[in-house]
């Protein structure tokens, strides 16, 4: 089958590269003894997908976040949300974060580097978060010397070379800014090519030409102290990105931020998940096995499933995980009705009644319609968004207080977001690893209602089209 236009296959595009330098995990931890701990921001709950026993946040007090501060691991998240808020209500939460990060970890005598962990296929509140994160940090006397931007996700395809990110299809290596992903009704664009990335979605105030680059010849042929002497080059905020490949490519990157942050360089991230588990010093986790999770199981028959996103793989995934599980019950939430004052908070009742009613028998699915619902205005589609996803977690909630589930899978990153937040409550959780190479975080929750209930995070835009059914399988076994 011919590939499509702009795709090229793997190894037509991977061949002639430099040869990887290996770091080993055990080698990057070691350098990581004394260095500040990573606060990644994540505008969604997807980022933990990558990392094994981290501590995870939904809310921001500076109790909670001494709480993370104080616990034994390099790195922890805390779950903004903002990629389904507004500019002006995201840049707000930002702050809000900050400023209570910086009362906890003067509290706890801990320094800290912020990373703000955004989508590996580019969409989300980009410049906005960082400028509004190097402006929060000025303020507090570390003002940032350069954003290091690393939008690599390796398990799920999303490699950058020579800069330019590629996303992996089954047709082969995609222009990220030709993927569907790119006509994002919110966070559209067109560039594939980081600097001119940058310089679109800044409208020019950061021309593409003054983008720094970190190449993986320099990655790998320079090594950590060759990146390191270009990161502690940056001056005023510069921007930087940087190439990955393979795992390696980030240790790599991961030792020279080591180095460059010893020696006093401010440095500010945009990252996708893969640079937090390189820069945690973790390997890549195999997927938890069936007797890990027969534990975490909550005591009862059947788990729920949430689908809230879009996106066509999720519809390809759900459609899979119904022709291979007949045995499955499934309810949906009609997006028109919902969008309708006067049927919405009724037909919220009757589906989470019925699916309450459904789990003590099946595995139940509960979605929202698959026909998406936009407006000409960005923010306009965004609040119709917001407006569903608020009726999918209440209708969560209302299940879940009726029939208490085995397991809660949450199909998409703000399903999966706001069915933490709001529909579980879960304020404190541990991300223990994953069901799926390098892909949907199973988070255990350490208080609130749904304690007890392991959490499945399944990102919208991630896995093959069996994923899904391959998670409820896994999940299953351990019954």
């Amino acid at each position: 089958m011919p590939l499509p236009r702009h795709a090229l296959a793997e190894p037509e595009l991977l061949a002639g590269l430099p040869p990887v330098r290996e770091v080993t995990p055990t080698e990057v931890a070691a350098h990581l003894t004394r260095a500040p701990r990573l606060a990644v921001l994540d505008d969604d709950p997807t980022g933990t997908q990558t990392v094994k026993d981290v501590p995870v946040l939904t809310t921001w007090t500076v109790e909670d976040l001494r709480w993370a501060l104080r616990q034994n691991s390099p790195a922890f998240f805390v779950l903004t949300n903002t990629r389904s808020l507004s500019p002006q209500d995201a840049a707000a939460r930002n702050r809000e974060i900050t400023h209570a990060l910086h009362e906890a970890a003067a509290a706890e005598n801990i320094p800290y580097v912020i990373a703000s962990r955004g989508d590996s296929t580019l969409r989300g509140h980009f410049p906005l978060e960082t400028d509004v994160l190097s402006e929060e940090l000025t303020k507090a006397g570390a003002a940032p010397d350069g954003v290091v931007l690393v939008p690599a996700y390796i398990e799920a395809g999303r490699l950058t070379i020579d800069s330019t990110h590629w996303m992996r299809t089954p047709e082969g290596l995609l222009p990220v800014g030709e993927s569907e992903f790119a006509k994002d009704a919110t966070f559209g664009y067109t560039s594939s090519t980081l600097p001119d990335w940058v310089e679109e979605k800044t409208k020019g105030r950061i021309p593409a030409d003054k983008v720094h680059r970190i190449t993986l010849t320099d990655l790998r042929t320079g090594g950590p102290a060759h990146v390191a002497t270009q990161l502690t080059a940056l001056r005023d905020g510069a921007t930087a990105v940087v190439d990955a490949v393979c795992d390696d490519d980030l240790r790599v990157l991961a030792l020279a931020v080591a180095e460059a942050e010893a020696a006093d360089t401010r440095l500010l991230y945009r990252v996708g998940p893969s640079f937090v588990r390189a820069r945690a010093g973790q390997p890549a986790h195999p997927p938890l096995t069936a007797a890990e999770l027969t534990p975490l199981r909550a005591p009862s028959p059947h788990g729920l499933i949430v689908v809230g996103s879009h996106v066509s793989l999720t519809t390809r995934q759900l459609t899979h995980l119904r022709t291979t599980t007949p045995d499955l019950a499934e309810y949906e939430l009609d997006v028109a009705r919902l969008l309708d004052p006067a049927t919405r908070d009724s037909h919220i009742e009757e589906i989470a009644a019925t699916a309450a009613a459904a789990l003590q028998h099946a595995d139940t699915v509960i979605r929202t319609t698959r026909t998406v619902v936009t407006a000409a205005d960005p923010d306009e589609s965004l609040a119709i968004s917001r407006s569903v996803s608020a009726a999918l977690v209440e209708a969560v909630r209302l299940i879940t207080a009726a029939q208490r589930p085995a397991f809660v899978i949450a199909k998409g990153g703000i399903t999966s977001s706001d069915t933490a937040t709001h529909g579980l409550e879960i304020r404190r959780a541990w991300a223990r690893g994953t069901l799926l190479p390098g892909i949907v975080s199973l988070w255990q929750p350490v208080d609130g209602p749904a304690a007890g209930i392991p959490y499945i995070v399944f990102a919208g835009n991630v896995g093959g089209d069996t994923a899904l059914a391959d998670a409820l399988a896994l999940l299953r076994s351990a019954a």
